[in-house]
């Protein structure tokens, strides 16, 4: 992931032109046959699947800092000084550094089910030897698809005044607030919270996540941000060149997929996008497909890969 920008995210073709090479080859044919979901099976342990997977890539050669990342979200480099943003699923930074070297004035939280991966993280803003980085960056481990992010981050009065106008809520205080709750009792302690932010990130994160966790998990996404903030996505699109690597064996569900590690992935649809952002409360802003060719000059090869990018507010 370390090129140009303007290189790495060109349209270098058509989605449909992969659509209809895939659909029309036999040997993908597994990929479309109907999924029935096993009676016995359940929840799996995908934190303990990333830890090890973060264990295994401790180094962090494994990923790259993605360069492309302000480019195709100029937002998070012209919004306002002390923007907050929330980057849901860091990894090892790769994400985050791009964001504070481009912005002198926005505050970074990070969260990833996985401590490995969020040491790994420090590890990495430590190295810069900026102390602004250190100062703007805050990792914490949460896994949004099975829990709630934090009080501190937005506590349960700035979740409902910000769906509700109604509630009129100072320094994060709603002041209906009962003083004799568990809630009032808490932000007298910790002094509220942080008000939510104004963006949030999904960057080849949701994919991770089991599909039928995924609306629960967009859901307190819009929770966190503050009317008016951005989502911005990008993952993994359907057709993608590692979709069409994965054996029949290895299909969990429908466009949803378990390496042998035990880390998932899922392929996003445009309409799959679309239908989830929407029914949490979004608005569409852009969502479109990235078609891009890659090639390996060691081996000769082309290789055709597909993402989702999509950007969507939460209604003012």
């Amino acid at each position: 992931m370390g090129e140009e920008a303007t290189e790495y995210f060109s349209k270098d073709f058509e989605w449909e032109e992969v659509r209809k090479q895939v659909e029309n080859n036999s040997s993908y044919s597994h990929h479309f046959l109907p999924f029935e979901p096993s009676s016995s099976s359940s929840l799996s342990n995908d934190s303990k699947a990333w830890e090890s997977f973060h264990n295994r890539h401790s180094t962090g050669k494994f990923f790259k800092e993605r360069r492309y990342l302000l480019k195709e979200f100029p937002e998070l480099l012209h919004c306002d000084e002390h923007s907050k943003v929330l980057e849901v699923g860091c990894g090892n930074g790769s994400t985050v550094l791009p964001i504070l070297r481009g912005n002198q004035g926005v505050v970074v939280y990070a969260c990833d089910c996985s401590s490995e991966a969020l040491e790994r993280a420090k590890e990495m803003i430590s190295t810069c030897d900026k102390d602004s980085y250190n100062q703007r960056f805050h990792p914490f481990v949460c896994n949004f698809s099975q829990n709630r992010f934090p009080n501190w981050m937005i506590c349960n009065y700035c979740r409902d005044s910000s769906m509700n106008k109604s509630i009129k809520c100072i320094a994060g205080h709603s002041e209906n607030a009962k003083t004799d709750s568990v809630e009032s009792s808490y932000l007298k302690q910790s002094q509220c919270c942080i008000g939510g932010v104004d963006f949030v990130t999904l960057i080849f994160t949701l994919s991770a996540v089991e599909s039928q966790s995924m609306p629960a998990a967009i859901m307190e996404c819009i929770s966190t941000l503050k009317p008016g903030g951005l989502l911005l996505f990008r993952d993994y699109g359907l057709y993608d060149m590692t979709m069409l690597r994965f054996d029949p064996n290895k299909r969990v569900g429908f466009r949803e997929y378990m390496r042998s590690d035990g880390t998932r992935s899922y392929f996003f649809s445009l309409d799959t996008v679309r239908e989830l952002f929407l029914s949490a409360g979004f608005i569409e802003l852009e969502l479109e497909y990235c078609c891009v060719k890659s090639v390996n000059r060691r081996k000769g090869k082309t290789m055709h890969r597909v993402w989702v990018h999509g950007k969507f507010q939460k209604p003012i």
